[in-house]
């Protein structure tokens, strides 16, 4: 395959089937220009790939370069990118079926007779459908597997501008999320997210995602950078995911979890409405049975008297109240000995 020859698929996502595919010119220009601030190249033949153990930002193999990070990723890049999985399960929730993360995957477009050709790594990769789609098993190849809609890339101590973003423009990628976390913020390059959208071969910056209906740059930086979800972001994913449910005639009522979960509650509802229901009428039996013991000695109660010993019964033989029953003198009396005024 030439460069930036690719077919139709390539370009094509689980929920936008009519992006067009990247121009082949549009691929060729970029190669000559890319930078990787943040990277320093380390000589990585073809061969050496399957035993090559760290991360790569880019490599290609006309080159035999990869573009590795000068400074290794530490928390704050792991566990931010690692957030937009756990936002989506909850989406998926609300909406009512699966979206997918495959996490840091390589990226990589082959040459005509299959081989790597060139390979960038995603830092999160999200399908929407990925029961309709797809998708890789290990690597994502350009122009075989749909590409995701999504791509999150967390720029800390690096900056996609200059490289991954325009290959990410010339490949096709329909929806990128760049951003920037507070502990990577210069004054060039402030804190937030911004949003690349495919509009037919360049990308444009929107205020919003397209994927993700009606969530925003900030509230998109807000959930991936808070150190635990709020319940004002858990506002706005349930109102994504709705967005989303609506689109498509789903709700929380097909989740999976949740059904197994609704199922529960309503089989522990009605066994625990039998075992209530089954104690009070043991309740009321046992206190009418007392009724009858004072009116066979001649005591007569108030009308009330059942309802109030059914509550007070002390055990299931009702030994107390029993003994009360044959010792009184009148009710009064009955409740004085049960302790009751």
């Amino acid at each position: 395959m030439a460069y930036g020859t690719l077919p139709a698929r390539a370009a094509r996502s689980t929920s936008d089937r009519d992006t067009p595919h990247s121009a082949s010119g549009r691929d060729r220009r970029t190669l000559a220009g890319l930078q990787f601030p943040g990277c320093r190249p380390i000589t990585l033949r073809r061969d050496q790939l399957a035993d090559f153990d760290g991360r790569l930002e880019y490599w290609e193999a006309r080159t035999r370069t990869a573009w590795v990070l000068a400074e290794p990723t530490g928390g704050i890049h792991e566990s931010t990118s690692r957030r937009l999985p756990e936002l989506a399960r909850l989406i998926a929730t609300v909406r009512g079926t699966p979206i997918r993360a495959f996490g840091s995957v390589d990226l990589r477009v082959n040459d005509e007779a299959g081989r790597a050709d060139r390979i960038m790594q995603a830092d999160e990769t999200l399908y929407l459908h990925p029961r309709r789609a797809h998708v890789p098993s290990g690597p994502l190849v350009i122009g075989v597997h749909d590409l995701p809609d999504v791509v999150l890339e967390v720029d800390q101590t690096t900056d996609i501008r200059r490289g991954k973003l325009p290959l990410y423009e010339a490949w096709g990628f329909p929806e990128l999320w760049l951003l920037v976390p507070p502990a990577g913020a210069t004054r060039r390059r402030p804190a937030g997210v911004t949003i690349h959208r495919l509009a037919g071969d360049r990308y444009e910056v929107v205020p919003e995602s397209a994927a993700f209906p009606g969530w925003t740059a900030c509230e998109i930086h807000v959930a991936l950078t808070e150190p635990l979800t709020t319940e004002r972001t858990c506002r706005v994913l349930e109102r994504v995911g709705r967005a989303l449910g609506a689109r498509e005639g789903t709700g929380p009522q097909d989740d999976p979890l949740l059904r197994v979960l609704g199922h529960r509650e309503r089989a522990e509802g009605e066994a625990a409405g039998r075992a209530e229901g089954e104690t009070a009428g043991r309740a009321e039996g046992q206190a009418e049975f007392v009724r009858t013991m004072l009116a066979e000695r001649g005591i007569m109660v108030s009308e009330s008297f059942t309802a109030r010993a059914a509550k007070d019964v002390d055990s299931p033989g009702g030994t107390r109240m029993a003994a009360a029953a044959l010792a009184c003198t009148d009710e009064a009396d009955f409740w004085r000995r049960l302790g009751r005024t």
